[in-house]
């Protein structure tokens, strides 16, 4: 999987952003970002803790990855949003020991009907090959299975 980012920005290793249309308008877009039991469906097991709070500190668990170093453990703190136009969260890899310390920015516009969904991940350090490791794994996690996921989430929701 290339880690070229769809706009043809090779130039930033810091960072993975996707751009995705969704064929649902952005309140349900939202729901699907926001309201626990939903991001349950498509996220990491934990992300049930999720609460729409300034501060609100919570924990998924993953697959544990030593090739990038990932303890399979994600510190999750809610840092900003802006209802049904923005949600900014900090992942953190549960093991101080290990380098994860990432922002995670979902910024939603209305088109059309739809939804352009903006993903930025950035915090990745580009002169750590595990970084680079772990960049290239969540680029391609974020655009065939969390994207995927987050499609059908949104597909049985009514």
């Amino acid at each position: 999987m290339s880690a070229h980012s769809p706009d043809g920005d090779i130039g930033d290793l810091t960072t993975v952003r996707v751009d995705q249309f969704l064929p649902h308008p952005p309140a349900k877009v939202w729901r699907a970002l926001t309201e626990p039991e939903l991001l349950a469906q498509w996220q990491m097991p934990g992300s049930e803790q999720f609460r729409l709070r300034v501060g609100h500190r919570y924990r998924m668990t993953s697959v544990p990855r030593p090739n990038s170093r990932f303890s399979g453990v994600v510190d999750v703190r809610v840092l900003a949003y802006d209802v049904e136009r923005m949600l900014s969260v900090r992942w953190a890899d549960a093991d101080p020991a290990r380098p994860a310390d990432w922002t995670i920015t979902w910024t939603l516009e209305q088109e059309g009907r739809g939804t352009r969904l903006f993903l930025v991940h950035e915090g990745f350090d580009p002169d750590d090959p595990a970084q680079m490791m772990a960049r290239k794994i969540m680029d391609g996690g974020w655009r065939m299975h969390a994207m995927r996921s987050l499609g059908q989430t949104l597909e049985r929701l009514r």
